[in-house]
């Protein structure tokens, strides 16, 4: 006779052997979380993320989006840097060197989709071998799949006030992934919702450079520096580029503030050791990439899927940023200028638009 039971404890024990920090099981039924999601789709909160709304309720209705799915197993897979000690100060200290770069951690090794799809693929794999007939498909940030809302009704953590997912052992330093199944395992998974520990704290809220955190748990992504530096195709609202500062690719605020980040904990994975050269190094360093540079050096990163273009609109406002600051010295004002100066005709009326309001930028530019 099956033991569903046993079987879970399997699954478990397989995923922790490939890297998985976490692992729970979900019934596919999500439906409490609709109204939320298609009152923020209303609001326009989704931006330029047409994806969000094209497929419809498949995003809350599993079994419309890949239709026979009655149960989910929903995975975590931490992403902090093996050499990841005392993160958050460094970053904090980064985030004061406004000459420097800024990339997110989580983009600093290699691409998590890649990562996350075969692992979650292998894991796959063997519930088929012991469980014939098991129809699956898995998902990594790649399909309408509120991932988010399924780990927690899994019991991997509470919807923190910044929109993600927190764990009181892990804090929010994780990817997450999904195994869409044919067969129900939700019924005997030890594993229930778990309750928020957020409490009064508002942080996340707080702390955010341009305030896209309208409200605990409510995120207006068309102000978000992640979606601005990476999903946002077009020319950057001039009112919120200030606030940017030096973050040229995503945004780690609302977590370095986090109280239960303290309690993140380092990858296993050689994977997501960071890469030194997108690590904290000279805005003038990253300037300098011509396009086939930068194509070397996110070969396997998940940063090169915004391409050249967008990567030195991001630098420009950056550059900009940077010459807003009167505590750098003239001479790096000077080669700031310069640098942006030699790109004067590069062939992009988006570049173009931001390089030239960079050199505009100057100390009495401040508030």
């Amino acid at each position: 006779m099956f033991n569903q039971t046993a079987f879970i404890e399997k699954i478990r024990t397989v995923g922790f052997s490939l890297g998985f920090s976490q692992i729970g099981i979900t019934s596919a039924d999500i439906s409490h979380a609709e109204p939320a999601f298609l009152a923020w789709l209303d609001k326009g909160f989704h931006g330029e993320m047409q994806y969000m709304s094209q497929h419809g309720t498949k995003r809350t209705r599993p079994a419309e989006l890949v239709p026979g799915t009655v149960s989910i197993v929903s995975a975590s897979m931490n992403y902090l840097p093996s050499n990841g000690e005392s993160w958050i100060s460094k970053e904090w200290q980064a985030l004061e060197r406004a000459d420097q770069g800024v990339i997110s951690v989580y983009a600093r090794g290699r691409d998590y989709h890649k990562v996350l799809r075969q692992r979650l693929q292998k894991l796959a794999t063997f519930m088929a071998q012991e469980l014939d007939p098991l129809g699956y498909r898995v998902f990594t940030d790649s399909a309408p799949v509120m991932e988010v809302e399924l780990a927690k009704q899994a019991g991997l953590g509470w919807r923190g006030k910044n929109t993600l997912l927190l764990n009181r052992e892990g804090g929010s330093m994780f990817f997450l992934g999904e195994i869409y199944l044919s067969v129900d395992l939700s019924a005997h998974a030890p594993t229930l919702p778990t309750e928020s520990h957020c409490g009064s704290c508002t942080a996340c809220v707080d702390v955010c450079p341009t305030q896209a955190i309208v409200e605990p748990y409510l995120l207006d992504a068309r102000r978000c520096i992640s979606y601005l530096t990476i999903e946002h195709p077009g020319s950057i609202d001039v009112a919120l580029r200030p606030l940017m500062g030096n973050r040229i690719y995503g945004c780690d605020d609302c977590q370095l503030i986090c109280p239960w980040n303290k309690f993140a904990k380092l990858t296993t994975l050689s994977d997501f050791d960071a890469k030194a050269h997108l690590t904290h190094q000279s805005l003038l360093s990253y300037w300098s990439w011509s396009e086939e540079e930068f194509l070397n050096h996110t070969q396997g990163s998940p940063i090169r899927r915004i391409g050249y273009e967008r990567w030195l609109r991001n630098l420009c406002i950056a550059l900009g940023n940077a010459l807003r600051q009167s505590h750098l010295s003239a001479n790096i004002h000077q080669d700031i200028r310069a640098a942006l100066s030699e790109r004067l005709t590069y062939p992009s009326a988006l570049v173009q638009e931001h390089l030239n309001w960079a050199l505009q930028q100057h100390t009495s530019s401040l508030p």
